[in-house]
């Protein structure tokens, strides 16, 4: 059973806001792990960059630029509802607007690879 609160279209900004930001938490560790290297292991490091330019790691880079980028619109846009002065449906237009430009920003950088 969903529970009301579920069906609200914004509860999906709510579970990819903390969704995103687990993951993000998860990678940092590993990315300054892997750029630490630049300065105790430089051999190490080009190792690391030519595995790279394999597909699947350039299509996880997309999936980690879109979950930061989702991250961070989904934190302005909880400051934006907190603090300004909107009605409710003001706030879901501007989720809309918001998610809308995200999509076609995401269809553009797919047709660029």
């Amino acid at each position: 059973m969903i529970r009301g609160y579920r069906t609200h279209t914004l509860w999906v900004a709510f579970l990819l806001h903390r969704i995103s930001g687990v993951a993000l938490a998860l990678f940092l560790p590993l990315h300054f792990w892997v750029l630490s290297y630049a300065l105790t292991a430089p051999e190490t490091l080009d190792g690391l960059l030519r595995w790279t330019d394999l597909g699947i790691v350039k299509f996880a880079e997309f999936g980690l630029v879109f979950l930061l980028s989702v991250h961070m619109f989904g934190g302005l846009r909880l400051m934006a509802l907190e603090w300004l002065p909107w009605t409710s449906g003001q706030k879901t237009a501007a989720a809309s607007a918001v998610a809308a430009s995200t999509l076609v920003a995401g269809v553009f950088f797919l047709r660029a690879i």
